[in-house]
């Protein structure tokens, strides 16, 4: 199971978040946060703890600190006990805003950091749901090339030693940017959206059997690269079968799912002669014609039906035509 500590957090986004800590010890810093999921406990702080979701980061705002502000003193150590005692990890108050003494108090005993952001809340709520979200995103790691051809994000896979990397290679020289070799890491940031990475110890490196590693950036410079791309088209590498049905057309479009999200899947046959480098350019280029509303297949399905149909009618006309 993922999870970060609440020391983590404050430490990587203490100056993004202007964060402080308000507690006298630094024990609930240990504590971890486990989802991305983040709550204001206005129920809670009426004496409603039925359902309570305990588990997840909790920001006071304006309004709540105004709320148990105007507690009694019983009324707020026994609203803050039963807040800290279901050992939530982690409590942030908006605006700067200083919570009663008391409250402060309970939370030391139960280990719970409370840290204190100059941001507004709403603010405060964006940014941190941004930064939790890219922590807590499913993600795997997959063997294959991503690269970034005219702007697509084209995942090769296919078995070891079938060639993808150099075409990644070829693509390179032709101007085109690797963004993974060898193992891409996919990470989902929205519904339908998966990005691709490389991974932090081979960054951009390349094996070419029988050269060896080569470096990318440093052999056509910082433009050859990309850090992260939006995979959107999955390209599959097959060796040629003469028993196997490839596709022809292509109107039917094939999809592949990733992490939940599906993106199309073309299987390309590998044969000796066969330039790869272009078909993969072709790919890209035909990839945003569709997205941009135009299908050259089901085009010429369409202006193929239509020429038939013409001359179906043409010659029944003139066989019917004795002047």
């Amino acid at each position: 199971m993922i999870s970060i500590t609440v020391e983590k957090l404050l430490n990587s986004r203490a100056k993004e978040l202007e964060l402080s800590l308000l507690n006298s010890t630094a024990k609930g810093l240990k504590r971890e946060i486990q989802n991305a999921e983040i709550h204001r406990p206005g129920l809670a702080l009426t004496g409603f703890f039925e359902r309570f979701p305990q588990k997840r980061v909790q920001i006071l705002g304006e309004t709540e600190i105004a709320f148990i502000s105007k507690l009694s003193v019983d009324r707020l150590k026994e609203i803050a006990t039963g807040l800290f005692e279901s050992k939530i990890p982690l409590m942030i108050i908006s605006k700067g805003l200083m919570p009663p003494q008391d409250f402060i108090k309970i939370a030391d005993q139960f280990e719970i950091a409370v840290l204190s952001s100059r941001l507004s809340t709403a603010l405060l709520t964006t940014r941190l749901s941004a930064y939790l979200d890219h922590i807590f995103a499913p993600s795997i790691n997959v063997h294959g090339t991503l690269v970034d051809v005219y702007g697509v994000g084209l995942l090769y896979t296919g078995k070891s030693g079938i060639g993808k990397s150099e075409i990644a290679l070829d693509l390179v020289e032709r101007g085109h940017r690797l963004v993974a070799d060898d193992v891409v890491k996919i990470t989902r940031r929205a519904p339908d959206v998966i990005i691709g990475t490389g991974s932090e110890l081979l960054g951009h490196h390349m094996e070419i059997r029988g050269v060896g590693i080569i470096d990318i950036e440093e052999l056509f410079g910082i433009r050859s690269i990309r850090l992260q791309k939006r995979i959107e088209v999955e390209v599959n590498l097959t060796y040629w079968s003469e028993t196997k049905d490839y596709e022809r057309l292509g109107l039917e479009d094939r999809k592949t799912t990733i992490l939940g999200v599906e993106i199309p899947i073309v299987s390309v046959p590998i044969s000796p002669g066969k330039n790869i480098t272009v078909i993969s350019e072709v790919i890209a280029m035909n990839h945003m014609l569709k997205v941009y509303g135009e299908n050259s297949a089901v085009e010429f399905s369409k202006k193929l039906s239509q020429t038939l149909s013409r001359q179906s009618i043409t010659e029944d006309y003139l066989e019917s035509d004795y002047e």
